[in-house]
């Protein structure tokens, strides 16, 4: 579609219903692995420790926290989760790139990331299955960090697209943008993506914490079934804009 961005072109007043559409369905994509973000979390804080795979400002707190009440497990625990979301933050910046002219609406460098949180998921997810409930408090301290290491690789593929408050995993901006919105009487179309995205981060920590707490088998397929659907649609997607 030319050099000029999409977010541009369907902003403009010419643009196109096609170019719209893939926008839509982009961001909906990014709605379903936000459900992610907020399933890994439930299970992080119910289930391996106390800590975030994602919020790392509220873990930030529990190490300030632990500090302050002399708690070293829980510094430990937050502080393994801030370092493991950092080095996947900086592997998935390293696979996705940065947002270049003339990008397509969903950049295969994107996918590569993807992939790569998919197959640290799957490493979880195995781990997860083999050592059930009563796994050590070592072992949970690895599973927390495999899970923040894939939402950091997350969180780095979807700044590839170069979209101001588009995140999967910083939702404090948006819960920010969306009063502001509001505040300002923004329209639907500014209001509702903000919205949907920040539903599915309560809705995903909703269910991770009924599945991680009743049905802990099936927990590790909140994490990699939503993942790999958006990987398989992602490619849907980018065939569909080479026909736009």
């Amino acid at each position: 579609m030319g050099k000029a961005t999409r977010e541009s072109q369907a902003s403009a007043p010419g643009a196109t219903r096609a170019g719209v559409d893939l926008l839509r369905r982009r961001q909906a994509l990014v709605v379903v692995l936000t459900f992610v973000t907020g399933s890994a979390d439930a299970m992080g804080f119910l289930a391996l420790g106390g800590a975030f795979s994602s919020v790392m400002t509220g873990n930030m707190v529990l190490v300030g926290l632990s500090v302050g009440r002399a708690d070293g497990e829980l510094a430990l625990t937050s502080a393994a989760a801030i370092g493991s979301f950092i080095v996947g933050v900086l592997v998935g910046a390293h696979l996705a790139g940065v947002p270049e002219k003339g990008d397509a609406v969903w950049p295969r460098a994107v996918n590569r990331a993807l992939l790569l949180e998919a197959a640290v998921f799957t490493a979880f997810a195995v781990v997860w299955e083999t050592t059930g409930p009563s796994r050590s408090a070592n072992l949970e301290l690895g599973l927390l960090m495999m899970s923040a290491t894939a939402l950091g690789i997350q969180s780095s593929a979807i700044q590839r697209f170069g979209v101001s408050g588009l995140s999967s995993t910083y939702l404090t901006g948006t819960l920010t943008a969306l009063i502001g919105a509001l505040a300002a009487r923004s329209p639907r179309t500014v209001l509702l993506p903000k919205a949907e995205i920040l539903l599915a981060l309560i809705t995903g920590a909703c269910v991770g914490a009924v599945v991680s707490g009743h049905l802990p088998p099936l927990a590790p397929a909140l994490l990699l079934v939503p993942l790999l659907g958006v990987i398989v649609l992602s490619y849907r997607l980018s065939h569909a804009a080479k026909g736009d």
